[in-house]
This record gives C-alpha cells, sequence and structure tokens, in this order.
C-alpha cells in the first residue's frame, strides 16, 4: 500500500522581496547614477579647462621649445588628475545636484516615498557613493597625484615660469642638539651663503660662537660645507678663547633644499613625506612650514567633504520645484563656489596670520555641516 504524498502548499515569495532586493537594485541605481554623473562632469569641465589653459600658455611653451611629447605626457597627463582632485567638491556638487534634480523631475522621488522608504533611508547609496569618493579623492591626493605633481612643477620651471627659489634670506635653524645656524643671505647659484654664525648652547648657556664671512656647500659631499673668514669665540666661565682661521671644512646637517623652498614643493610630497618634512623642520625650528601644515591637513579635510556636499545636495534637489532643474542648479553651484572660496580665504588667514593650520582647513568644513544640517530638517520627509 502506497503511503499518500503530501504536497506542500508553494509559497509565492520571491528572492528579491525575501532579501529587500528591491532596495539593493535602488542603491545600485542610485550609486550608478551618482558616480556616472560625477565621472561625466570630471571629463567635461577638465576638457574645457585643458583647452583654456593652453591657450593661456602655448606662447610660453612655443617661446621655450616645449617638445609636443614633454607638453602631452609630463604635463598635461599630470595636471588632469590633478585639476580633477583639486575641484572634486565642485564635481560632486554638481553631479548630486544635476541627477537628484532629475529624479525630482521625473517624479522618481515621490515613488520612491510611495513605498515606505524614508529621506534617512534613500541617503545610505548617496553616502555609499560619496565614501567611494573620499577614499579614491585622499589616495589620489595623498599618493599618487604628488609623484606626477614633480614632474609637471618641473616641467613649469623649465617652459612656463621658474618656481625654484634662487636665494634665501634670514635662515635660521637648528643643525643639531643646542647648535644653531644663522645664514643673513644665501645664493643658489653659488651654493653659498654669506653672514654665517654658529651658536652651541649647553645647558641654556652659550658656550662657542662662530661667526664667518661666508659658507659654501660642497655638492660632491653630503653636509659637508665650507666656511671662510672665520672667527671661534670659545667661552670658558669668565674666560674666552678667541681663534681665527681663513676655512675650515666641517659637517653640518643642514642642506640648501632645506631653506630653498620651491613655490608649490608641498604638492610634490606624499602626506608620509609631508608629516615626515613638518616633523623635521618644526624640531629644527624652521618657521616656514605653514603651507607644508596645511596641504597636509586640507588633503583629509577635502576627503570629508564629500559627504558634506553630498547631503547638501540632496536635501536642496529632492523636492521637485517650479524652477526645476536650473534653480537647484544654481543655488548648488554657488554654495560649492563659495565652499572653496571660503577655503582658499580660511587658508590665507593660516599663513598671513596667527590662525593655526589645522583650525583653518577645517572651518569651512565645520560651518558647511551646520548648512547641511540645516537644509537636511527642512528636506522632504
Amino acid at each position: 500500500m502506497k503511503k499518500p504524498r503530501i504536497r506542500l502548499p508553494r509559497l509565492n515569495i520571491s528572492l528579491a522581496k525575501l532579501t529587500g532586493g528591491f532596495l539593493r537594485r535602488l542603491d545600485g541605481y542610485i550609486i550608478k547614477k551618482f558616480l556616472g554623473t560625477y565621472v561625466f562632469a570630471i571629463v567635461l569641465i577638465i576638457s574645457i579647462a585643458v583647452v583654456f589653459d593652453f591657450n593661456e600658455k602655448q606662447d610660453k611653451f612655443m617661446a621655450h621649445d616645449a617638445p609636443w611629447s614633454a607638453i602631452l605626457f609630463d604635463y598635461y597627463l599630470n595636471f588632469i588628475p590633478y585639476f580633477a582632485n583639486l575641484f572634486s567638491p565642485l564635481f560632486v556638487f554638481i553631479a548630486v545636484i544635476f541627477f537628484t534634480s532629475k529624479l525630482a523631475e521625473n517624479s522618481e522621488i515621490i515613488a520612491m516615498f510611495s513605498t515606505g522608504m524614508s529621506f534617512k533611508r534613500m541617503l545610505r547609496p548617496y553616502m555609499v557613493s560619496a565614501a567611494i569618493i573620499a577614499v579614491v579623492t585622499f589616495c589620489l591626493g595623498a599618493y599618487v597625484i604628488p609623484q606626477g605633481s614633480v614632474t609637471r612643477i618641473n616641467f613649469e620651471d623649465k617652459y612656463y615660469k621658474q618656481r625654484k627659489a634662487n636665494s634665501a634670506r634670514n635662515i635660521q635653524l637648528e643643525v643639531d642638539t643646542g647648535v644653531i645656524a644663522y645664514i643673513d643671505r644665501f645664493e643658489n647659484y653659488r651654493q653659498t651663503g654669506y653672514r654665517f654664525s654658529l651658536d652651541k648652547f649647553k645647558d641654556k648657556q652659550l658656550v662657542s660662537h662662530l661667526t664667518a664671512r661666508s659658507i659654501t656647500y660642497d655638492t660632491a659631499r653630503t653636509h659637508h660645507w665650507i666656511i671662510k673668514d672665520y672667527m671661534i669665540r670659545q667661552m670658558e666661565g669668565m674666560k674666552e678663547n678667541i681663534t681665527r682661521g681663513d676655512r675650515i671644512d666641517t659637517t653640518l646637517f643642514m642642506e640648501p633644499a632645506d631653506f630653498l623652498v620651491m613655490k608649490n614643493q608641498q604638492e610634490m610630497m606624499t602626506s608620509p613625506e609631508l608629516n615626515e618634512y613638518i616633523s623635521r623642520q618644526r624640531q629644527r625650528g624652521f618657521a616656514n612650514i605653514k603651507e607644508f601644515e596645511i596641504e597636509y591637513h586640507k588633503r583629509i579635510a577635502m576627503s570629508f567633504a564629500s559627504f558634506i556636499l553630498t547631503l547638501i545636495g540632496v536635501s536642496l534637489s529632492a523636492r521637485k520645484v517650479k524652477g526645476g532643474m536650473g534653480l537647484n542648479l544654481g543655488i548648488g553651484l554657488a554654495l560649492a563656489f563659495s565652499y572653496i572660496l571660503f577655503q582658499t580665504i580660511a587658508s590665507t588667514f593660516a599663513v598671513n596670520g596667527n590662525m593655526p593650520p589645522a583650525v583653518a582647513v577645517w572651518i569651512p568644513n565645520i560651518l558647511y555641516a551646520f548648512i547641511a544640517f540645516y537644509l537636511y530638517t527642512k528636506a522632504p520627509k
């Protein structure tokens, strides 16, 4: 006798419904739109920027007989990623405003909300996209672009405008523990400094004071200097011994690169190199390092700006308005340009004023984070 078969009822539940696949597909749709529009904006604006840049500089390129291979591969191949990364916040803003306004105009956002999705939940794919852009922006700015900037800036120095400093004045730095060197004027083409002095301190007491007419760097040997027409005063309690001479060879832990700072030299260093350079120069008492500190902190702050500007962009453009995309795009561009302008002003205050570089770089992010939070509270729920 056969056992009766028991047939279980077929459950008409798809895997997509069971796992929330619709939401995941929607996330992928928004991420694809975000990143696609971001890349499209970069290609479009960079193409225009390259045309304008070449029109401005072609006369000097031709005057200095710059070869086309160097123009294309040494300059523009490194100029494009540098420019794209520099204005990444602007491209993020344009991308978010453009495609979100289009979603709102086509009533796609209304359709999302009608399924029960909250505005907070809709932000998730936007923040994932912003995180991808932030990581890529930071890695490019901290490790990849500085290496290309070496080639680009050297090309500009040779064929467009000289960036390398030929002289420096009032140089003072610590070359060893308790040893302070001072050079009144240093000329790079002769590798010679004038009115040189070297002070040695022990327990905060001056024990030796050397003065010399000139000091010349020996390029054949590292940290090797030739001191000419010198006088050394040795302090021994209440006594003082004076020694004079025409020439003395010595090793000092400094080199011309330490004080002949090239314009935009900070752009040629990776973040670990910047951090090491700042620590070394600060320890040696070198004062002209604010631009290096600003560049170091700006690379981190610019990455976080992707999240702030994305939130502002979504909050502005998620609502369907009479003005359409044009109004949202205009407001968004105004905010993006004001962010870049405010960041430049804050950096200027740090260089020329007493504001700490880390504070100056992060002030725009803090201010626009409050703007983002306000717009988020006013956004459609």
